[in-house]
């Protein structure tokens, strides 16, 4: 409960209860769009949250993001936000979005894509027990999201971990947007549901301060604890409540005098102790270990390295892992920080989620996993991005040169998911060096960030002096007679200077450069590169659709690209570089050609 203060009576929590919904209705009427029922039907549960439940170390993380104007208000009421700026919902001057996003500085989750606050609030409650800090986490999340399978990994993983600081709220209004949902008003179905996972479940009326406050006051020792709260959508507008056909739509003029009529008024003032804070992250140098120039090593045991001596260096950097840490190597940060190593097991889009609770918290996750499993959690990486996150996201066995395990475990994706993201930083390093001093950079940078990572030892190209600064490139082989540039990145950097070689005995002189920074990208460099070697450029990528070379055609006009363009299969690297026409025999005949349909 509160702490300090004198609590409001259950008179006064219902009457604010009809403040948030006045302020609601007309917030989406003067935006013409808007989800007002849904807010009705919540706004017993926010007034007690708000102003009689939740404290300064609580932290609140809205599920239902489309309920987005009642927070507005609970924050308005507060005196966490000018009440005059309510009038601004969904405009594009405003940070009061349509669905909570970052832009709006108390927002510390994003929301809006259903079923993804459970994993973000056991990320934010799991960082609590890692900062032994005190306080609680609330998650208010409706009853049709809880359909959503990414909910069930969290209450899982939620209990497993013993998230007794943590407590959801369920909405339990009865009506999605199209009907009805799963279960209606059958409580006992919900109830069930979180029992057979092993939280404490409390059913209560919804629309009850007096039931709310009770359920919630107290958490149970050793485990969540889930509310389960029955209430109306629309509630407390008899045309509204528990109508079907008014989701997602916002009142007329005339329909919002006979609303307010029938509320009443509500002419009120309470305290909040409700105080979210946006944390700050600084960057704490280290050094990652040093190799020898023809040593083979895999750039993902060279991330393990590196990781293992950012943990060192910092301690609020923190990996999580989906049970195949002993392949991206994170292994070694396990051992030597247990406290800090997060098991999210085989359940990506909690591994997301909780990554994105403790970034909110102040904390450095680094996920680590196969590339193709970041699919799964695509959704949750993406909503990551509108939380202003901080994550680190590291891709191994990327590409068909993982070899005879096949096309299900072959990250050919990725770079597409993340290139998509406009303030994404996206690196894929060639060799040992260029990794330890992505990792760097990688931690230098706040926001989402991507590292791209190879199965296969391969040679050590650079000295350990070498620097790799994002934004940059790195030119291996040159000459004045360069007539073509070829670009690789990751393994096709290895299959770039093999063709190098072997043009070379042709007496062709190409330049190769290693494009080991996707964004930034350097486009003042490969521009003056692409010029000096005639306008003819060679693209080759481990990757579907040719992601990185629309990115350098984007700069340097016409490409040839070489990449993934069909299903692959199980074989091995070399077998399966060369069936997909990204090897270095590929990358020879597509400068011949290019140098064969331009002679000068």
């Amino acid at each position: 409960m509160k702490k300090g203060g004198t609590m409001p009576t259950h008179e006064q929590l219902k009457t604010m209860a009809d403040k948030l919904r006045i302020h609601s209705l007309r917030m989406t009427t003067a935006a013409g769009s808007g989800h007002p029922t849904t807010c009705l039907s919540a706004a017993e549960i926010i007034s007690v949250l708000f102003f009689a439940v939740m404290g300064g170390n609580d932290e609140f993380v809205l599920s239902k993001g489309h309920a987005a104007p009642i927070l507005w208000a609970a924050l308005a009421e507060a005196g966490l936000i000018p009440r005059e700026e309510l009038a601004g919902l969904r405009r594009v001057d405003s940070v009061l979005e349509g669905h909570p996003t970052a832009r709006m500085p108390l927002v510390r989750v994003a929301t809006g894509s259903l079923g993804q606050g459970l994993a973000a609030g056991c990320g934010m409650a799991l960082a609590k027990r890692l900062d032994r800090a005190p306080g609680r986490v609330f998650v208010l999340q409706g009853d049709g999201e809880t359909a959503e399978g990414s909910v069930w990994e969290a209450a899982d993983y939620a209990v497993q971990a013993g998230l007794d600081n943590l407590a959801l709220v369920i909405d339990a209004n009865r009506l999605g947007q199209s009907g009805p949902t799963r279960h209606g008003h059958d409580l006992a179905a919900y109830e069930r549901k979180f029992r057979a996972f092993g939280w404490e479940a409390r059913v209560v009326d919804g629309h009850d301060v007096a039931s709310l406050a009770g359920a919630l006051a107290q958490g149970a020792p050793g485990r969540p604890l889930a509310v389960i709260a029955r209430t109306f959508k629309g509630r407390g507008v008899s045309f509204l409540e528990d109508r079907e056909g008014w989701h997602g739509k916002p009142l007329g003029a005339a329909e919002l005098e006979r609303a307010l009529a029938e509320i009443g008024p509500a002419d009120i003032e309470l305290p909040s102790a409700y105080s979210p804070a946006r944390p700050s992250f600084s960057f704490r140098d280290f050094s990652a270990g040093e190799y020898a120039p023809g040593d083979m090593v895999a750039t993902r045991a060279a991330y393990g390295k590196a990781l293992l001596a950012l943990g060192r260096a910092d301690g609020r950097v923190v990996a999580v892992d989906g049970d195949v840490k002993n392949s991206t190597m994170a292994e070694e940060f396990f051992r030597a920080f247990p406290g800090r190593a997060v098991e999210a097991y085989i359940a990506e889009q909690n591994m997301a989620g909780l990554a994105l609770g403790l970034s909110a918290m102040g904390f450095v996750p680094w996920v680590a996993t196969f590339a193709a499993f970041l699919a799964r959690a695509h959704d949750h990486i993406r909503m990551a991005q509108y939380s202003g996150a901080n994550i680190k996201f590291v891709g191994s066995h990327a590409g068909v040169s993982i070899g005879a395990d096949g096309p299900s475990q072959m990250g050919l994706e990725d770079l597409a998911l993340f290139l998509a993201m406009p303030e994404a930083m996206v690196l894929y390093p060639g060799d040992a060096v260029a990794t330890a001093k992505l990792v760097r950079e990688m931690a230098r940078h706040v926001g989402i960030s991507y590292l791209r990572t190879t199965r296969d030892k391969t040679p050590v190209l650079y000295e350990n002096g070498e620097e790799f600064p994002a934004g940059g490139l790195k030119v291996l082989r040159s000459s004045p007679a360069d007539r073509a540039l070829v670009a690789g990145c990751g393994i096709t950097l290895h299959e770039a200077l093999k063709a190098h070689d072997a043009l070379s005995r042709r007496g062709v002189a190409v330049r190769v450069v290693d494009l080991y920074s996707l964004r930034p990208l350097p486009e003042a460099e490969l521009a003056r590169h692409a010029e000096e070697c005639g306008g003819r450029v060679v693209v080759a990528e481990d990757h579907y659709g040719g992601v990185i070379a629309g990115l350098v055609a984007g700069v340097v006009g016409k490409v040839a690209s070489l990449h993934v363009r069909e299903i692959p299969r199980s074989g091995t690297s070399g077998e399966l570089l060369a069936l997909m026409k990204i090897d270095s025999a590929a990358i020879v005949a597509a400068v011949e050609e290019l140098l064969d349909d331009d002679p000068s």
